[in-house]
């Protein structure tokens, strides 16, 4: 195990190069307990002074933690077996942080605490949206989408510099240079796979023939975009400069339609998020024939993960493309 004195992993620069961005991750060493993670990060003496649970997540516990020094950090804590998690959250924290276009939490560094790990993240702290908030939301994700990804998909266009998790299920990120391969074998396929016991005979020829079409719907994009990958209303906040702040990422390099599709899965944003982002330009022709099948990985992870109430979902999007 690492002594305090290691260095913690922690990434901000937008012009961040490939080379150091994939170092700071093999640099992401655990310190060996709380104690000693918040002497090296804030300095000697520097203690948690009160811890109050924060409640939203299902995954990890959640804490506001506010030091002898009045900092407030936010930890996150699981079994060890789940370590992986965090390190998978912090890549994706760290390559958003590197688009320097949106606002996102600063990885302060991991570590062990007795049987749990935890992660520790610079607290957001709330505030009342902006009047133009929506609109600012759209074109700062936007920029995030248009950013340069060569840093992230070492060996490819699409994909990431490692796997990770979508929910609390492993998500493939090999680097592929097409991104209709990329989505049928590292998103359908494997969920197709899991999910195998729910189809019958006729179902699974179907799965089988969509994946073999998968180029009459999807289209190339025009250009790579890193996408959160998990977007949702319940992974972004709105922090203290009225703005939205990007958490709990799934990142990766994609379609950038694959982001605004996920954003009208369980709900939707703001109309307004919707019209501004179609200025940008980013969505192509034939988006909304498109959204469905991206959601499709989604809505398979789900019947993956909670069961069968997703199957007719998942049977309905099927049946429209095949």
């Amino acid at each position: 195990m690492p002594s305090s004195g290691s260095k913690n992993f922690s990434v901000s620069c937008p012009a961040l190069q490939r080379e150091e961005f994939l170092m700071s991750f093999s640099t992401l060493q655990p310190f060996p307990s709380l104690e000693s993670a918040l002497a090296a990060i804030f300095g000697g003496g520097v203690t948690v002074a009160r811890s109050r649970r924060i409640s939203g997540g299902d995954i990890n516990e959640a804490y506001g933690l506010t030091l002898t020094d009045g900092t407030t950090v936010f930890m996150k804590a699981n079994t060890k077996k789940n370590a992986p998690l965090f390190a998978a959250e912090a890549a994706g924290l760290a390559a958003i942080a590197c688009t320097g276009e949106i606002g996102t939490p600063q990885v302060l560094g991991c570590g062990v605490e007795g049987d749990k790990v935890f992660l520790l993240l610079s607290f957001v702290v709330g505030g009342k949206q902006a009047s133009d908030y929506w609109e600012t939301f759209a074109h700062q994700l936007a920029a995030m989408h248009r950013a340069n990804t060569a840093e992230f998909t070492p060996g490819g266009v699409y994909g990431f510099c490692g796997d990770n998790f979508i929910g609390a299920r492993p998500q493939a990120n090999t680097a592929h240079e097409s991104w209709i391969s990329f989505f049928r074998d590292c998103r359908l396929e494997p969920q197709f796979r899991s999910a195998e016991s729910y189809f019958d005979r006729g179902d699974r020829k179907k799965t089988g023939r969509l994946l073999d079409r998968l180029g009459d719907f999807l289209v190339e994009p025009e250009r790579p975009s890193l996408l959160h990958g998990d977007l949702w209303s319940g992974n972004f906040l709105t922090g203290n400069d009225g703005r939205a702040w990007l958490i709990d990422p799934a990142s990766y390099v994609g379609h950038a339609e694959a982001d605004i599709a996920m954003t009208e899965l369980f709900g939707g944003f703001s109309r307004t998020f919707y019209d501004a982002y179609k200025e940008t330009g980013l969505l192509q022709p034939g988006y909304g024939r498109r959204r469905n099948l991206y959601n499709l990985y989604h809505l398979l992870n789900h019947l993956n993960m909670f069961g069968g109430s997703y199957l007719f979902p998942v049977k309905r999007i099927i049946g429209e493309y095949v």
